[in-house]
């Protein structure tokens, strides 16, 4: 096979099985995790955990900025297949051609870094931009193909990766916090799980004790009724969907 048509199958059967790429480093975090005794890091525990937390969070945000401008049919969680019905060009999508993933490799960054290990935190980057980039030939070969010289005509003048402030262009849709918490209320949930369980594995090898912090505690109780009340209120009635959107 050819090693365009390779990348592009490769590609699109990852692209099926994206979202466990944070299921594996999460794997490869405990496994650093268990080395953390020996860190010279850990007497700046909770200063970390601020740090891994706010960059985490800065994910989120990226994530949210994107998707809260995106029309129906677009920038959606579907596994199955490619779908565009509109190609973004405005908004996140001027900046760069793949927010989302952007957005994405600063989630996984602030789990990453709660680990505390030095060789995880420089393999990251790499093991993210193999993942991926299989991921993306696929979908811009679908997008090439779908909208020809327009999206020739925008991701010659995009970057992939790194955002070109001076390109950006106003959003053409109005922001949706319906639309963001629809498709969103998982990856934060998510995020405070990985979180909540590395913080309560490293407590465990360096404490030698099972400790729930009071400020975890907290946040943990509050994303689990947060999710299990949206993913009621979205499965169950129509309360997060407009129209169009």
């Amino acid at each position: 096979m050819p090693i365009q048509e390779e990348f592009e199958k490769s590609g699109a059967w990852i692209f099926k099985w994206r979202s466990y790429l944070p299921l594996l480093m999460f794997i490869l975090g405990i496994g650093a995790i268990l080395d953390l005794k020996n860190s010279q890091f850990i007497k700046y525990d909770t200063i970390i955990e601020v740090i891994c937390f706010s960059i985490s969070g800065c994910g989120i945000a990226i994530r949210v900025l994107t998707i809260g401008h995106t029309p129906s049919g677009t920038s959606g969680r579907n596994t199955k297949s490619q779908v565009a019905d509109k190609l973004n060009t405005t908004g996140m999508y001027s900046l760069l051609r793949h927010p989302l993933y952007f957005g994405n490799f600063f989630i996984i960054l602030g789990v990453v870094l709660f680990t505390r290990h030095i060789w995880v935190i420089i393999t990251y980057p790499l093991i993210f931009t193999l993942y991926y980039e299989r991921v993306i030939f696929a979908e811009e070969a679908f997008l090439r193909k779908k909208y020809g010289e327009e999206f020739v005509s925008w991701a010659s003048k995009t970057p992939v990766y790194f955002p070109k402030f001076s390109h950006y262009k106003k959003p053409e849709f109005p922001f949706s916090w319906k639309k963001v918490i629809r498709n969103e209320y998982q990856t934060f949930f998510a995020l405070i799980c990985s979180l909540f369980a590395m913080e309560i594995i490293s407590d465990l090898i360096i404490r030698q004790r099972f400790v729930f912090d009071p400020a975890w505690k907290i946040i943990f109780i509050t994303s689990c009724f947060f999710y299990l009340i949206i993913r009621f209120i979205n499965k169950k009635t129509n309360l997060l969907h407009t129209s169009g959107r």
